[in-house]
């Protein structure tokens, strides 16, 4: 029975905590008497403490982020209501910044905030020895790299056969943008390559192929990352898939040049836009040529094959509609192959807070803390934009409409796109379980109706699309009618248009 469970509740099962893997790799002596159990946020949360007491240990490390921060407080609730003889830590980044009124921390014994890769190992000497420390909240200061035990071999094989394997090349980041709390860093730190790259070198002798690096600045530091690139360049197969996010506006020569050598389906590029207006981005902190990015998207978009993820904010200080708007059509116009539209999220300790009252930001006050609204969106006008972000995933991010997504969003995507969305809500009232044949054929009328589509046009790019998405069986535009039979429904949808129109 491990007398310490390092515990945390994932998003889904296929993630698998980096964090937890640290606290553990730096246990040292104590680490045959701990274990890792990890959940997801599915599981009722007293089946989750029946397993965890069911070892009976005396020590429970919970990470607590963002997304199962209310779980987890449930979590604890019961663990204390159990077994309160049970010692708690909590620490992540949900409870680092903060933290002073949490129930959540309250209920719990002991708190670790920062990085607490060396300070949960000490605690927990003190606490196994029968030393009860007096100050409940122990901040943690960040580690030097140099001194901590990397966690790579903590993942299993059953991790690697069918989760994704999180590694970091450096911790950090040097940029202030204000809604991320690595705003709160002074600089980026990498680890010691050669220590990192034998840790690499292990988990692809093991099997690993598909590698998601978590560091905020991946070409950062350009010597590092050919380095790390050139690593897996000598290691290419068909199964590798390497995750970086970069900096929009920092592409060295050398750095293309290696770029350039990963074949299709190897690569993917996470890149950080946000917003392409100088004002909102001089408001937030964020440090960006634009003239430089929009080039070097463009690079990459064509000169490698790799997958361009590319991310947008709404809700940011001193944006409106119109000046996302801009920024959305200028980063299609890039064509990117993912554009992320994400929400503003009020992470506990960003420095975005100093903007709440000069922009009258309003804030969900239970996670994820969306934007609500601002002085220059109202909160009607938020949501549509939380349904344009979520038909965008569905329709344009998931790949099934390749077709006809140009028809779409012709020479003005924002404002077209926002139009089926508005039409698509208002037809359905749902922005999730919209089953993918029927998806078809709302598609078909919405872009008819409220796009004027031309039904000929709009019938063939969705019919290509729809051959290609394996669902048995044909949409209803599909399925086979007489001319004459054709020409009155086609008659029909552009009366229903004009009606639509004038109601």
């Amino acid at each position: 029975m491990p007398e310490i469970i390092l515990s945390t509740l994932n998003a889904k099962h296929i993630h698998a905590s980096l964090g937890l893997r640290y606290l553990y790799a730096n246990l040292d002596e104590l680490q045959p008497r701990a274990a890792i159990r990890e959940f997801t946020i599915e599981p009722w949360p007293i089946d989750v403490a029946e397993q965890l007491l069911a070892e009976q240990p005396r020590i429970i490390g919970l990470g607590v982020y963002i997304w199962n921060v209310e779980r987890t407080q449930q979590l604890v609730t019961l663990l204390k209501q159990i077994s309160p003889q049970t010692l708690i830590i909590l620490g992540g980044p949900e409870v680092s910044h903060e933290w002073q009124g949490q129930p959540l921390v309250e209920q719990s014994d002991y708190l670790i905030t920062g990085q607490g890769d060396l300070a949960f190992a000490q605690l927990c000497r003190q606490l196994l020895q029968g030393e009860r420390p007096i100050q409940k909240v122990i901040e943690a200061p960040p580690p030097p790299l140099d001194a901590l035990q990397l966690p790579y071999a903590h993942y299993s094989d059953q991790d690697i056969a069918h989760r994704l394997i999180y590694v970091e090349a450096s911790r950090g980041c040097p940029f202030k943008c204000e809604f991320c709390l690595s705003a709160l860093d002074k600089s980026a730190r990498p680890f010691p390559r050669e220590r990192f790259m034998q840790a690499l070198e292990q988990l692809y002798q093991r099997g690993v192929r598909h590698f998601k690096f978590v560091d905020r600045t991946f070409n950062l530091n350009p010597e590092q990352s050919v380095a790390l690139l050139k690593f897996f360049l000598t290691r290419l197969d068909e199964q590798l898939f390497l995750h970086f996010e970069v900096i929009p506006d920092h592409l060295p020569e050398r750095l293309r040049a290696v770029l350039k050598r990963f074949p299709t389906g190897s690569l993917q590029l996470e890149i950080g836009i946000q917003s392409f207006n100088p004002e909102v981005q001089k408001i937030i902190s964020r440090k960006q040529d634009n003239d430089k990015s929009r080039a070097n998207l463009h690079w990459l978009r064509t000169e490698t094959q790799a997958h361009l993820h590319a991310d947008l904010i709404i809700g940011l200080p001193g944006e409106d509609m119109h000046s996302f708007a801009d920024s959305f059509d200028r980063l299609v116009a890039l064509a990117p192959h993912e554009i992320q539209v994400g929400i503003l999220k009020r992470l506990k300790g960003s420095p975005i807070i100093r903007h709440s009252e000069p922009f009258r930001m309003r804030y969900n006050p239970a996670a994820p803390y969306n934007i609500l609204c601002t002085d220059r969106i109202d909160f009607p006008t938020m949501q549509r934009l939380n349904r344009f972000a979520r038909y965008w995933e569905m329709i344009a991010n998931s790949g099934r409409f390749p077709q006809t997504l140009p028809l779409l969003l012709g020479e003005q995507p924002f404002k077209r796109f926002m139009q089926l969305s508005d039409w698509l809500f208002a037809n359905t009232g749902q922005v999730h379980r919209i089953a993918l044949k029927r998806l078809f054929e709302l598609l078909y009328t919405g872009s008819v109706e409220s796009l004027e589509i031309d039904p000929a046009a709009a019938r063939q790019t969705l019919e290509s699309d729809f051959s290609r998405s394996g669902i048995k069986g044909r949409p209803t535009f599909s399925q086979p009618v007489s001319p004459s039979d054709a020409d009155t429904a086609d008659r029909t949808v552009r009366l229903s248009t004009r009606q639509a129109r004038h109601r």
